[in-house]
């Protein structure tokens, strides 16, 4: 039984009919990870069936954690029911309703995970905060379009807790909310944060439209923000502004929470976005260096992914699957427009975007695996990519669609800006096709032929054979001709990057991919080998754990002398490492030193990056 009622009321359930829905969510017991969710629904006698929400827009795949839902139990008449699961959809419930019955009770506990990984279903609560998903607390009738189901919401939050969410609020008594009554789509776009230690920034109005920044965090400390932090993320709402030229937004609230303790991701929504980092990611520089474009990519989304979308991930409700095919223009372009707004707001400065663009394109361009898959396979294999181990990375390939579809997206920059004298550029596509007319949340689904249609708009070329060569077929480099076209190209030198140097500083590695070919964490384990490399061919692979390098026991310190040391002597390196029961010896033949990538001007052509990135808002 639960111990606090939470009701969620389906009027006119059945048979294809509107719903009504009033849900209450009790989370006071969220520091222990559990939410406790009871439904009434008004029946007919029969069968019914609800579902559970499976597959999580913006997350590309079924994530919908449904064994984390316990407990489960239906009710009508006094009696309770016997139910069942559906043996080839495990997501959803049949249960008959007895004659008379007017509602059916359904109850069920949420358990919150307790592990850091995974996106929205991973951990979202600690004793201190807890990220509400309304998408993990409902049930609906199976075949409803999420549009159809109308939804009054009430939460109880623990005691004194504040929160942020974009969800319309119609009244507020303590820790007790109620919301104003909106369809189920806009109630699982609208996640709600919440905590002991909570902050709301007021952006202030930013072309006619409010910008909160609500931080939940573990401490006070924290959540402290600085005036000039404050002023970047003004001018990023103003930035955006000038890119797009209307938004689709009546509000935008950006949800932070700060935890080691969470699952660290972005999810999208039209008017909020729910964006996790480290507890002290507003504090120590590596963290921030690496993730200060966060909330920028997910705020573009709000153009694009939310309201343009391909028509693919364009979904009638929460258990249809999604092609993903063109998620490379979904995340790839907004990948790049979040990057080059967080230039623009001063989030992060020239040297450090173009450390970005050195690093992905130097990673992109060492991936063994672009001899048998295409970026456009790693599109439509998003749902499997996300989950995929680290071992073996650059053979198996990963959701390179981010990455490399911002390079992608850069080349299409550079060409309209070089085909046009710079009279034009992929601004002018962003306000035609992504900006439209503004106004409440909408979603206007494209196909490829529309954004190739769009482009020629702006400037006529083969956008399609662009397309077609870059993404669909097998492209055994990197597509560097962006980074090159705008003036630079990617180099190697001895010494790391600062961007370079956050990645290991925050993930606790000495990333060695480019030289040796491998990935070693603090305490010796390979986490990656490139194939073919000189770590590769002395016989080293992933999951082995290195206890000695040199004759030395093993640090990253040691390490690193070793490969350093290498480059002035013809003896390997040699390294002690254990495989399962088994410890052998490996020579490492390389006497290349330590190898990073950077940017270097190339002055024959104009820099187009320095354009790109300057500030159009005034």
């Amino acid at each position: 039984m639960l111990r606090r009622a939470v009701f969620l009321l389906f009027a006119a359930l059945t048979h294809g009919q509107q719903s009504v829905l009033q849900l209450n969510v009790d989370a006071t017991d969220a520091p222990r990870r559990l939410i406790h969710v009871q439904l009434s629904i008004p029946v007919k006698a029969g069968p019914i069936t609800l579902v559970y929400p499976k597959w999580i827009p913006g997350e590309h795949g079924p994530t919908g954690p449904i064994a984390d839902v316990v407990s489960l139990r239906f009710v009508a008449k006094g009696q309770v029911l016997e139910w069942h699961r559906d043996p080839t959809d495990l997501y959803a419930f049949t249960v008959n309703v007895p004659p008379g019955a007017a509602l059916l009770d359904a109850s069920f506990d949420f358990i919150s995970a307790p592990a850091s990984g995974g996106f929205s279903g991973g951990s979202s609560m600690t004793s201190e905060l807890a990220v509400i998903s309304w998408n993990q607390l409902v049930l609906y009738p199976r075949g409803a379009a999420s549009d159809d189901v109308h939804v009054k919401a009430r939460l109880r939050l623990p005691r004194g807790w504040q929160y942020g969410t974009a969800l319309p609020v119609a009244k507020q008594s303590g820790e007790d909310l109620e919301f104003r009554n909106v369809s189920l789509t806009v109630l699982v776009d609208s996640p709600v944060s919440s905590g002991a230690h909570y902050r709301t920034v007021d952006l202030g109005m930013v072309a006619g439209a409010r910008h909160f920044i609500h931080i939940a965090g573990e401490t006070e400390r924290a959540i402290a923000v600085t005036p000039e932090w404050t002023a970047r993320y003004r001018q990023l709402a103003a930035e955006a502004s000038a890119l797009f030229g209307a938004r689709h937004y009546r509000e935008y609230h950006f949800l932070l929470t700060l935890s080691d303790n969470i699952a660290h991701f972005g999810l999208e929504h039209h008017e909020s976005s729910d964006n996790r980092l480290e507890e002290r990611a507003l504090l120590d520089v590596s963290p921030h260096h690496l993730s200060a474009d966060l909330m920028a990519h997910e705020f573009v989304h709000s153009w694009n992914g939310k309201y343009r979308r391909p028509g693919g991930l364009a979904f009638k409700n929460y258990q249809e699957p999604v092609n993903s095919e063109h998620v490379w223009i979904y995340e790839g372009l907004t990948e790049y427009l979040g990057e080059v707004l967080s230039a623009r707001a001063g989030l992060v400065d020239t040297p450090r975007f173009q450390e970005w663009l050195a690093d992905i394109g130097a990673r992109l361009d060492h991936e063994t695996g672009r001899v048998w898959r295409s970026l456009a396979d790693t599109s439509v294999s998003a749902s499997l990519l996300f989950n995929a181990r680290e071992d073996y990375a650059g053979l198996r390939r990963s959701i390179d669609f981010y990455s490399e579809g911002a390079l992608v997206w850069l080349e299409v920059d550079t060409q309209i800006r070089k085909l046009s004298g710079g009279a034009k550029s992929l601004d002018d596509f962003c306000r035609s096709f992504l900006g439209g007319p503004g106004g409440a949340p909408a979603v206007r689904p494209y196909s490829m032929a529309d954004v190739v249609a769009a482009l020629n708009a702006v400037q006529p070329f083969d956008w399609a054979g662009l397309f077609a060569s870059r993404v669909a077929s097998i492209q055994t480099r990197a597509p560097l001709a962006g980074i090159e076209e705008a003036g630079w190209r990617v180099v190697y030198r001895d010494g790391r990057s600062d961007y370079w140097a956050a990645e290991e500083t925050q993930s606790k590695i000495a990333d060695l991919s480019l030289s040796v070919g491998m990935v070693v964490n603090g305490e010796g384990w390979v986490s990656d080998v490139l194939i073919g490399s000189a770590a590769h061919k002395a016989g080293l692979g992933p999951s082995e754990k290195i206890t000695s390098v040199n004759g030395r026991g093993f640090s990253l310190s040691a390490l690193r002398e070793a490969v350093q040391g290498a480059a002035s002597t013809a003896k390997p390196i040699e390294v002690a490492a254990q495989n399962g029961v088994q410890t052998a010896t490996y020579r490492i033949d390389y006497h290349g030193g330590e190898r990073y990538p950077h940017l270097e001007r190339d002055a024959s052509k104009p820099d187009m990056l320095s354009v790109i990135v300057r500030p159009r808002a005034r």
